[in-house]
């Protein structure tokens, strides 16, 4: 997040796009709720309708898959009316102009024809945003996870920038991060191109200052793969995988597709705290601690650094991930004698500038919010304040981009998956309480009563939904929140295993897979 999650409540204009915040963040939806308490304004781009979309003022309930059109649509109108700030991108942007001439043709009333959305409600929403005091943009996986992802979020930073709504307080570009430390996971360096902090890998200074702090010659200078093109290299010039934390047999899209991955490799190791389905199919299982059992710090999505404390001793043969790499690493050759968490943290605070100032020492004291450059710095309440990492922010001009699979008449329904409010992630954790089960014992498929009508479904007839990858079995809820021709459930069970049906495809830039939109039939089991 550019900004903080106290800051929301403040806002006098609030968009969200693609979140089901009260379900998804409900931690988050309480500051939307202060905030409309407060007076603000809430619009909900969603093409569901999800309880924050019964709370908001404007509820723009797109076609899935439509994101770009409408963002383009907003700011069509806010040039159109002389409404963006031309001070901001003046002195603070560059690109306004072939922006400017992108944007032309997304009338309200042309994105209407594409996205659903009546052309006035485009218009109240493009001129509460964009005369605003103050307003923040909250979106998560719903605006990511598509072919255009990276494109969705550059046409919602064109917006911002287009208003000068960011480098303020209570404004901002605020993704809501999707579980409690893959921030963290990402500013330590786990993706495939950057060291810590997103220094890039392809640059010699970076290289070289990691190769001396590890004692090694060299550091490669090709990014490495992501999650997907690792499994479609499985079994041909990937022979082994190490998997830590993670549940891709469920998680990770053509389900079927990973399973048969994993299956062909010569080896699988599977690092975790239960045994997943994932951790089924491994050679070998290594037990770690949860967090309640090791020492170490989260980084949330308002880029805040918190402290977590050991509170019973690992359980079993559990260890600390970090002490079992530690070990098959020095098995390897390469001796690896981190003795804390406390001292591997000051290594990497030494070679990541925006982490320079914080210590497990510092942290003792309160939470502190990167960028913290020195031990005397207070932390980073909000970004870009009178001035963009890269000097100039950048105008990207992006067009609409249909999703790579459409309803057809084998598969006349679109299919979109999320969160419930009771459970997280695949299940490994939510589903072991002997509490949570009972609040949210089953999932269901969302389906509108049109269509059940037309299937001659009744409410909890079990369905067989199918995709050109996959088919699954689960019970039926006819309700008003998906409109015809879409239905919803989420991929939390592992006894409805969604993600056998959804689309591996992925944006080009970005390799995140289109989670939110795959065609699929719906048919009465049995």
């Amino acid at each position: 997040m550019t900004n903080s999650i106290a800051e929301i409540a403040d806002a006098d204009f609030i968009l969200t796009t693609g979140t089901n915040t009260t379900e998804g963040h409900p931690v988050i939806g309480i500051q939307i709720k202060k905030a409309l308490r407060n007076g603000a304004t809430l619009a909900v781009i969603d093409p569901r309708k999800t309880e924050i979309a019964e709370l908001a003022n404007y509820h723009l309930r797109i076609k899935s898959g439509t994101d770009i059109a409408l963002l383009n649509g907003l700011a069509n109108v806010i040039i159109a009316e002389e409404l963006w700030n031309k001070e901001f991108v003046q002195e603070r942007t560059e690109d306004f102009e072939a922006f400017k001439e992108s944007v032309a043709k997304y009338t309200p009333e042309y994105v209407e024809e594409i996205t659903g959305v009546p052309a006035e409600t485009i218009k109240e929403v493009a001129r509460g945003y964009a005369k605003a005091k103050s307003a923040s943009i909250l979106y998560t996986m719903g605006l990511t996870q598509h072919v255009c992802g990276t494109h969705n979020v550059f046409a919602v930073a064109n917006l911002t920038m287009l208003c000068g709504q960011i480098g303020k307080e209570s404004s901002g570009v605020n993704p809501l991060r999707g579980q409690n430390n893959v921030q963290g996971a990402c500013d330590m360096g786990a993706l495939p191109a950057f060291f810590t902090a997103y220094q890039p890998v392809a640059a010699e200074a970076n290289r070289a200052k990691f190769a001396a702090a590890w004692g090694v010659e060299e550091v490669p200078s090709k990014p490495g793969l992501t999650v997907g093109e690792i499994l479609d290299q499985a079994g041909k010039a990937i022979k082994a995988i190490y998997i830590m934390g993670e549940n891709p047999v469920l998680s990770d899209p053509d389900a079927n597709h990973v399973v048969h991955a994993l299956e062909s490799l010569d080896f699988l190791v599977v690092q975790d705290i239960f045994l997943t389905e994932t951790a089924q199919l491994a050679d070998v299982v290594l037990p770690a601690a949860s967090f309640a059992e090791k020492d170490g710090t989260f980084s949330n999505t308002e880029r805040r650094v918190q402290l977590v404390r050991k509170a019973i001793e690992p359980i079993g043969q559990a260890k600390p991930d970090y002490e079992i790499i530690c070990l098959i690493a020095t098995a390897m050759g390469y001796p690896m004698s981190y003795n804390s968490a406390s001292e591997i943290f000051d290594e990497m605070a030494k070679l990541t500038p925006s982490y320079a100032g914080i210590s497990h020492e510092r942290l003792e004291q309160g939470s502190l919010q990167w960028p913290c450059p020195t031990p005397d710095h207070p932390g980073t309440k909000f970004l870009h304040a009178g001035k963009f990492g890269r000097g100039l922010g950048k105008f990207h001009p992006v067009e609409h981009i249909p999703p790579a699979e459409m309803p057809d008449e084998e598969y006349p329904f679109i299919l979109s998956t999320g969160r419930r409010r009771y459970h997280y992630h695949t299940g490994t954790m939510t589903q072991r309480t002997g509490a949570l089960e009972v609040f949210y014992p089953t999932e269901y498929l969302e389906i509108n009563c049109a269509d059940a009508e037309k299937l001659g479904v009744c409410d909890g007839d079990m369905l067989r939904v199918s995709s050109r990858r996959g088919t699954v079995e689960l019970a039926a809820k006819i309700t008003d929140k998906v409109v015809p021709g879409l239905v919803f459930t989420s991929f939390q069970y592992p006894d409805v295993p969604i993600n056998k049906l959804t689309n591996p495809v992925t944006c080009p830039i970005a390799k995140i897979p289109e989670y939110k939109v795959c065609a699929v039939k719906v048919e009465k089991a049995g």
